[in-house]
């Protein structure tokens, strides 16, 4: 009978636990943006340089990888070949 009275205590404190959750966001729920977010993978290509619309041609210290980028820069191997392109 403790067993039942303790699970039921336990049960009750969930509950309330999850309709504070659930208050709390739909009153916050006026002040929340949505976030443009994206995972990138964490691999690196080694590029040489990359170039980007903003810079023209000129060769720039390269990111890790297009992911991490800005949109449009072009990541190239030390042969001029391209690795990626940012999108």
């Amino acid at each position: 009978m403790y067993a039942t009275k303790k699970m039921a205590f336990n049960n009750a404190r969930v509950i309330l636990l999850v309709l504070l959750v659930v208050y709390g966001a739909s009153f916050l729920g006026g002040e929340m943006k949505g976030v443009d977010a994206k995972i990138c993978p964490q691999i690196c290509y080694g590029a040489s340089y990359m170039t980007c619309p903003s810079s023209g041609d000129r060769r720039l210290s390269p990111k890790c990888n297009c992911c991490v980028a800005s949109t449009g820069c072009t990541l190239y191997n030390g042969d001029g070949t391209t690795i990626c392109t940012a999108p």
